[in-house]
């Protein structure tokens, strides 16, 4: 329990410093900060329970999303001030290090392997992001057309 209290805290710090990075406006940075953090233990628990990163990645961002959406709608600013500090903890740097050292270190085997990984990744990032962005597009469209 202690390590996801750890957890939290640790992808808190690291989203708010992006945040800081993206001049992000200063009422958002806790918020953005907590969406990076929700994430990454989203992230931490499917892959305790499934053992697979590419679905933890994508679970993990859809959380992102739907909280940076919360947030964008209560505070009446752009979502992405939420997710793209948010996605951060998630970005796999250290596969795409292992990936390039592979191909320095003249081992494509290993470097076809890390190299899948990382675009798996990506590609469940972008996915669930995407599934967001429409989700929000959708109920823009059904609140303009039914409530006004």
């Amino acid at each position: 329990m202690i390590f996801y209290i750890k957890q939290f805290f640790y992808a808190f710090a690291c989203t708010v410093g992006f945040a800081v990075i993206f001049n992000t406006p200063k009422s958002s940075l806790i918020k953005s900060g907590l969406a990076g953090a929700f994430g990454w233990s989203v992230y931490l628990i499917i892959n305790q329970f499934t053992g697979s990163i590419v679905l933890s990645s994508f679970m993990a961002s859809l959380c992102i999303g739907f909280v940076g959406e919360i947030f964008a709608i209560l505070c009446k600013n752009p979502i992405t001030v939420y997710i793209i500090p948010g996605i951060v903890p998630l970005v796999p740097g250290f596969g795409l290090y292992n990936t390039m050292l592979s191909l320095l270190e003249k081992e494509p085997d290993k470097a076809l392997v890390y190299g899948s990984e990382v675009l798996m990744i990506a590609i469940s990032i972008a996915g669930a992001l995407t599934i967001v962005l429409s989700v929000n597009s959708f109920r823009k469209k059904f609140t303009t057309k039914w409530f006004n």
